[in-house]
């Protein structure tokens, strides 16, 4: 915590670790269960399957890039705050806060859960098992990783690592295997060139296509989040972007055409689970190895998560938007009530049986805040188009981006418009109240100051010195690799 005399969160993150950090983020549950949905939507068509991939591959690298100007032009945690306050003002700040107060512990909870199914599924052969196991289950991983959380950026990398490790070895057992079956064997490659004459799918069905896909990207904002702990952030984080997303890409559509190449487009949409489905065609012996990569893809998500959703927090903190206790930094340099506020929510929503409906929202909702930033970003080019730009990506990408996340928005709505639309609008209605009573009008309960004191003895935790991109570089780059 301590860098120099000062108390600060520490630029420990270089280039590698940059790259870790992305692809554990990336690589989680949906490229375990995007599949399905990619290619029921695409009406069994391979051409149309394996072309929605490219297509999330380069609608994922476009917002991606926008974003990355965001993130060298703040160099600090949670810089996507930063931009909406300086472009549209501290309102949409709230509103974006408001929204990852609670998505981000619902998409929590909603994927500790999915990871205790994998876990404990096993020991109930022929029956389901019991909810009660599994959120007893799910609640120790999601204690366990918050005290991982507040231990400091080392030891998050540490174990990062090792589960990009795993679970990259495991999309390259699936790649490989196919590649060797389908140059091996004369009847995959019959299977496979015979399902390139289906249908094509309906115009409407390609952006509930685009969704699936989509979802197995999700996580390229991480680097965002972590701005403020990045080394050199303006020459890392397009680094990181252009080694990452690229390599997720091959290696997506390697494994989807690995799927193909030992299935049929049947089989794989009346599989609830593709990758044991493909294990169990190739090398069935080896089925723990599956269920191994797929837990081990949503712990390392679920602990990217918690850790940049606490640098949010923490950021929302120093600028007057939460209270000041949730920027305080424990003697790991770990915003660490930030970390137990999250861990806090997450768990209250595990316990209500209907959560997975809760989750059906968040990309919805998330589409909203990316089409909010970017039309920060661009809305800044225009207001101060002076300001320093270490990384500028090219205004096509960014006005794609923004046509995307509105088309994201807008198309559930034209084709299928459901109750819950109605409740989103509330939503967004309650956190502007709730701004203009604390924020704006700045309500404030005396009682907060002591319970501040009381906490920051108890944790053992302070307010950092200065703002983060006044630190010194020379002076926070410890190795980590």
């Amino acid at each position: 915590m301590d860098i120099g005399n000062k108390t600060q969160i520490q630029r420990v993150i270089g280039y590698f670790h940059g790259v870790t950090f992305l692809l554990s983020s990336i690589i989680g549950a949906g490229i375990f269960i995007a599949p399905k949905g990619v290619l029921k939507y695409s009406s069994l068509n391979v051409e149309v399957t394996l072309s929605i991939w490219v297509a999330c591959a380069m609608v994922a690298m476009t917002a991606a890039l926008t974003y990355a100007e965001v993130g060298t032009t703040f160099p600090r945690s949670g810089a996507q705050f930063y931009i909406l306050k300086r472009s549209l003002g501290a309102p949409f700040v709230f509103f974006c806060l408001w929204i990852e107060l609670f998505m981000i512990p619902a998409g929590i909870a909603g994927r500790t859960l999915l990871l205790t199914e994998y876990v404990i599924q096993p020991f109930y052969d022929g029956c389901s098992a019991p909810a009660l196991p599994k959120k007893c289950l799910a609640l120790a991983i999601l204690w366990s990783l918050g005290i991982l959380s507040v231990q400091g950026v080392n030891k998050v990398t540490w174990f990062q690592t090792i589960s990009m490790m795993m679970k990259v070895t495991v999309l390259c057992l699936i790649a490989l295997s196919g590649a060797v079956l389908l140059v091996l064997r004369k009847d995959n490659s019959i299977r496979l060139r015979d399902a390139f004459g289906s249908d094509l799918p309906n115009a409407s069905q390609i952006p509930e296509a685009l969704f699936q896909g989509l979802y197995a990207y999700s996580g390229w904002q991480i680097l965002i989040s972590i701005a403020g702990e990045l080394k050199n952030p303006a020459k890392n984080i397009p680094k990181c972007l252009f080694t990452a997303l690229p390599l997720v890409a091959i290696l997506y559509l390697l494994v989807n055409i690995s799927y193909l190449t030992v299935l049929t487009p049947k089989e794989i949409i009346t599989s609830d689970a593709v990758a044991m489905t493909w294990t169990d065609r190739v090398i069935p012996s080896c089925q723990w190895i599956i269920s191994v990569g797929v837990s081990t893809s949503v712990l390392s998500g679920l602990l990217s998560t918690i850790f940049s959703a606490s640098r949010l927090c923490y950021c929302a903190s120093l600028e007057g938007q939460m209270p000041l206790l949730f920027s305080m930094l424990n003697n790991h340099s770990s915003p660490a009530l930030s970390v137990i506020q999250i861990i806090i929510f997450a768990s209250i929503m595990i316990i209500p049986s209907d959560l997975l409906r809760l989750i059906n929202l968040i990309g919805y909702i998330q589409s909203i805040q990316v089409g909010l930033i970017v039309i920060g970003l661009i809305k800044m080019r225009y207001q101060e188009p002076d300001l320093p730009r270490p990384f500028k990506v090219h205004l096509s990408f960014a006005f794609g981006t923004l046509i995307t996340s509105f088309l994201l928005v807008l198309t559930p709505i034209i084709q299928s418009p459901k109750i819950y639309h109605i409740y989103i609008l509330f939503f967004i209605l309650a956190g502007f109240l709730l701004y203009m009573v604390f924020v704006h009008c700045k309500f404030y309960f005396g009682w907060l100051d002591k319970v501040t004191c009381y906490l920051q003895l108890l944790l053992n935790v302070a307010p950092p010195d200065g703002p983060e991109e006044y630190v010194s570089e020379e002076i926070t780059s410890k190795k980590v690799f």
